[in-house]
């Protein structure tokens, strides 16, 4: 079907998983955290992810795609790790977020280029990883990245901000 060996269909379902949990984290809170149960299921399904893709070698031996799984596993790891060290102080709510978030653009990168290489069935819409019409929709996911990504940084600092706030209030006395 399509081209994919039996553990091709099995990374290609745990990654749908793994997006729609994204997506249902992305949409409902603004950001995917490990604290919810759809943001559990985005981070467990990614990881297996990245281990089945670590088994496909439809274009040869390690590549490209290989190296983007280490990527995602490392950067999987360093966001797991942003709230619980002192290593990105103040800054460790953002990391945390903004690397869970590109985690999902790296998702979409080989989606999307693999669905336009393999879609429709015999014909599909782009004849490689390097066509204009694969380029064209990462870019536009890439852009969607930048700018979800501005969003939730604007979000957090208005969290942070109101929690402030909320701290420095006086207290109301009690009559």
């Amino acid at each position: 079907m399509f081209g994919l060996t039996t553990l091709g269909v099995v990374h290609t379902a745990i990654s749908v998983v793994a997006v729609g949990a994204g997506l249902v984290e992305l949409a409902r809170h603004g950001a995917i955290t490990p604290a919810r149960r759809a943001g559990r299921i985005y981070i467990n399904a990614t990881v297996l992810t990245c281990v089945s893709g670590f088994g496909i070698f439809q274009h040869g031996g390690f590549g490209k795609p290989h190296a983007l799984g280490v990527i995602t596993l490392v950067v999987l790891v360093v966001a797991a790790l942003a709230p619980r060290t002192r290593w990105f102080g103040r800054a460790a709510p953002y990391v945390e977020t903004l690397l869970y978030t590109l985690t999902f653009f790296f998702h979409l990168v080989p989606g999307i280029t693999e669905s336009l290489t393999r879609l429709p069935d015999g014909k599909p819409l782009a004849s490689g990883p390097d066509d204009p019409l694969v380029l064209r929709w990462v870019g536009v996911s890439l852009a969607l990245f930048v700018v979800g990504a501005a969003l939730q940084v604007v979000a957090l600092r208005a969290r942070r901000r109101r929690e402030a706030a909320a701290r420095t209030e006086p207290r109301a006395a009690s009559t």
